[in-house]
């Protein structure tokens, strides 16, 4: 409670949320000011004013989360659901954002936005909210967190009945077949067993979102959400898996002629053919415009000549959604069109077989359960019935159509990576005994877990948010690139507190805990490093004229 002694109710949420929203849209126009030259964004403007470009980013993203959790919260008041670990879950938040709304978001750990830098006063609607949330709401929420262990979630999520159910039979997965053999997994680099992988394929992970008529289980985004989030929480890599499958299915989807359809979606649907994506250049990192492999046609097919880098699950791989360059006379990523490019499965003595394709495994601190590779092509051969569409020039529309699915779910892995380093944060405060009592006991270790709790809560709110309006057919880049930019920053946060939790163990090879922390690094830099997804937000907010 504030220190005044009044209540927090769902009226405040409302209320922060909208002067969230003020703030940002006085930010939005600051910014606008100090980069456009005749009423036209100029790129080295945008470049140049990196820093409050970005910083806008931040703060749309922060109040578009407080909208979610003032919508969260009502729904869940209409239910009657809306119960003491969700008000407290929302004063804590609300205090802790509107106090760094005023004072300074942070975008890194060093980088830190601030009124001040947009030209601008702090918003004066949020400042009676700053109080809320204090040490005795945070107290009050750790005894409630150390009695819901073993809780799925700690809050309600506001999710229909049958994701829950969805929910439950995934954590049971994880904790079963994933949780007790992941560690190990890491520690030896090893390749996930393909018996997980026919188990997932039984549970419907690699269908999910495909339609029935292709043998899926014809689900939407916020299915997808969930699953990854749970798989995730067992070990990233197995919430990866289902990224594979994701990618390629909806490349098929939207791109793909009738044939490509009925050839390759029921064969993904039942974990048959495990697919790749193969984008990735070196130096060209997010310039998939620059993209230099070519194919040329000859007769029937396409021979390939070029190098990939940082592909994930390749030498496994069946398939590869292959991003290459088929018209020479192009630079930029009209030239560019993609491949459903079959391939023999490798395996660690011989990672890629196919006559053609050469390649080497990437070390990686995390993210190991699939391996990462550099390939080179040299006169690949891919049937030209296989060009994506039986197009070319279309490779680059048809991946952009993706990366709204790809950031949700990527939010979600990010969700599961915090959820679970909130676990063993936790277990590991309450068995640790220091100075006669339960490290937990300490409020400096409680403190950061309940912070863990509420961010997580967020970030999940956000994450669901944008899986609806993509299920709902609207467009959602925008809401995506918040809910991937804010979840791999609370997967970070959470993973380093849970370790320093953990003390001197944290940083021992034996305990999980070091694993979660490798593995959350990661989210910050694939499907949009964290710098190229603000730059993408704000040019999106500036150039629409968007929230």
């Amino acid at each position: 409670m504030p220190l005044d002694g009044s209540a927090f109710g769902l009226a405040d949420i409302h209320a922060v949320a909208a002067a969230a929203d003020r703030y940002a849209a006085a930010v939005k126009q600051a910014v606008r000011a100090q980069v456009a030259v005749d009423g036209k964004f100029d790129r080295k403007r945008l470049d140049a004013e990196q820093h409050v470009v970005h910083g806008l980013a931040w703060i749309a993203t922060y109040a578009e989360t407080l909208r979610q959790v003032a919508d969260w919260a009502e729904r869940l008041c209409a239910e009657g659901k809306f119960g003491e670990v969700e008000r407290l879950l929302s004063e804590i938040l609300v205090g802790e954002y509107a106090a760094q709304l005023i004072g300074g978001v942070p975008m890194t750990q060093t980088e830190i936005i601030r009124p001040g830098d947009f030209g601008l006063a702090p918003e004066a609607g949020l400042a009676p909210y700053v109080a809320f949330g204090g040490q005795a709401a945070r107290a009050r929420l750790a005894v409630l967190l150390r009695a819901a262990q073993g809780k799925a979630t700690l809050e309600e999520t506001g999710l229909e009945h049958e994701f829950e159910l969805i929910r439950d039979q995934f954590r049971k997965f994880a904790d079963d077949k994933v949780v007790p053999y992941a560690h190990e997994w890491h520690l030896k680099d090893e390749l996930i067993p393909l018996s997980v992988l026919e188990e997932m394929g039984a549970l419907g992970v690699f269908g999910l979102t495909i339609p029935e008529e292709y043998g899926g289980s014809g689900l939407g985004k916020t299915a997808m959400c969930v699953v990854s989030e749970e798989l995730s929480r067992g070990y990233i890599g197995v919430g990866s898996l289902g990224t594979r499958s994701e990618i390629a299915a909806e490349l098929i989807l939207i791109g793909g002629t009738a044939e490509q359809k009925a050839q390759w979606l029921p064969g993904i649907a039942a974990a048959e053919i495990l697919p790749t994506a193969v984008f990735t250049e070196p130096n060209t990192g997010s310039d998939l415009g620059s993209l230099r492999t070519r194919a040329v046609k000859e007769g029937d097919h396409y021979f390939v000549t070029g190098n990939k880098t940082w592909i994930t699950h390749a030498a496994r791989a069946d398939v590869m959604t292959l991003l290459v360059r088929t018209d020479p006379a192009t630079t930029d990523f009209r030239g560019l069109s993609m491949f459903l490019a079959p391939k023999q499965r490798g395996d660690d003595a011989t990672p890629f077989p196919t006559p053609g394709m050469t390649g080497g495994e990437i070390e990686v601190l995390g993210y190991r359960g699939m391996k990462e590779y550099e390939i080179g092509f040299d006169g690949f051969r891919v049937p030209a019935a296989n060009l994506l569409g039986g197009v070319e020039g279309q490779g680059f529309k048809h991946l952009m159509a993706t990366f709204e699915s790809a950031r949700i779910q990527t939010a979600a892995r990010a969700v599961g990576v915090a959820q679970s380093a909130l676990e063993y944060g936790l277990k590991y405060a309450l068995d640790r005994k220091q100075f006669g009592a339960e490290i937990f006991a300490f409020p400096r270790v409680s403190n950061k877990l309940v912070m863990m709790a509420v961010e997580i809560m967020a970030a999940r709110q956000l994450t669901y948010f944008s899986a609806r309006q993509k299920d709902s057919g609207k467009r959602c880049d925008l809401e995506a690139g918040m809910a991937k930019l804010l979840a791999a920053r609370v997967a970070w946060s959470a993973a380093d507190n849970a370790l320093q939790i953990h003390g001197g163990n944290g940083f021992a090879l034996e305990y999980p805990i070091s694993r979660v922390l490798c593995d959350a690094r990661i989210l910050n830099i694939f499907e949009g490093a964290g710098e190229i997804q603000a730059q993408v937000i704000a040019r999106r907010l500036l150039e629409d004229g968007a929230n």
